[in-house]
């Protein structure tokens, strides 16, 4: 399934699945949001797939003209994960990592498709990032590697916006990863039924129609497993956490000359089989 969360006109949000080119708003399934599918697992699912077969019309809304929100608009908690692929890291002049870096975003950072990028006024430096994120579904702490598959809910795209100035001016990664809208996901989460092997996607990022990111994510360094491994021996997952896995070379500080965002750009992230993640890029009035 392709699971969403979307606004009406001056509605409020509604968790929705998309099927043919339409969504199909659930509230009338009896879910008030997607983490609420999440926390219901199988048996939400099964559900899911009973209603959208007699789903009513005004249930339905154009995927194409709807505005989307993040699938999870406000996780509990993000994990994003720094130099997990090797060329990344040499192209960032920094050491092969030996156990995950691990850094966060916060909230007011989450945007989904189709919303603006604000490039900040106090940032000179403005970067993407083309991730592979996963979703939390059954939570849990001191999760074995091997049990990975029974946490995974499903995967979706991000983008790691990135004020380099802000972010490399300390060791603390936090204030040049976590500016306002600086988190795009989507366009939806994927369930994990559907991704046969989520160490083996293509990925890139598109910036003004130009591919300037493009690998594989079989290229990474700490895979799925060891990440739910790691992270959960001292922090507890919940339902609906988002764990991104790191991006690939070909950032923008890194290139020759530098490819930094500008106003007036457009990013897309794309993810093999998990649609396109695409955000409008605007200079802070």
């Amino acid at each position: 399934m392709r699971l969403l969360t979307f606004k009406r006109a001056a509605g409020a949000a509604e968790p929705g699945v998309l099927v043919d080119g339409q969504i199909v708003s659930l509230i009338g399934a009896g879910f008030s949001s997607v983490v609420s599918i999440i926390e219901g697992g199988g048996d939400a699912l099964t559900k899911i797939s009973q209603y959208v077969a007699a789903a009513p019309a005004s249930a339905k809304v154009d995927f194409a003209t709807a505005h989307l929100l993040a699938p999870v608009p406000k996780p509990n908690k993000i994990f994003c994960v720094g130099l997990n692929y090797r060329d990344h890291a040499i192209e960032s002049n920094m050491e092969i990592p030996k156990v995950p870096t691990i850094f966060s975003k916060f909230t007011n950072s989450v945007i989904g498709s189709g919303e603006t990028i604000i490039l900040p006024k106090d940032s000179t430096q403005p970067d993407y990032e083309a991730e592979f994120a996963l979703v939390i579904g059954k939570g849990g702490k001191r999760i074995a590697a091997a049990d990975w598959q029974q946490h995974v809910f499903g995967y979706m795209n991000l983008n790691d916006v990135s004020a380099r100035d802000l972010q490399l001016a300390t060791t603390q990664w936090l204030m040049g990863k976590s500016p306002d809208t600086f988190a795009p996901m989507g366009p939806y989460i994927v369930t994990a039924d559907e991704v046969a092997d989520p160490h083996n996607l293509d990925i890139k990022m598109i910036v003004s129609g130009e591919v300037l990111q493009s690998s594989n994510t079989k290229h990474l360094i700490f895979r799925i497993p060891d990440l739910i491994e790691y992270i959960s021996k001292v922090i507890t997952l919940e339902p609906g956490d988002v764990i991104s896995t790191g991006t690939p070379a070909g950032v923008g500080f890194a290139r020759k000359p530098p490819r930094l965002l500008r106003d007036g750009d457009v990013c897309v992230v794309e993810v093999e089989g998990l649609g396109s993640l695409s955000n409008p890029v605007v200079l802070e009035a």
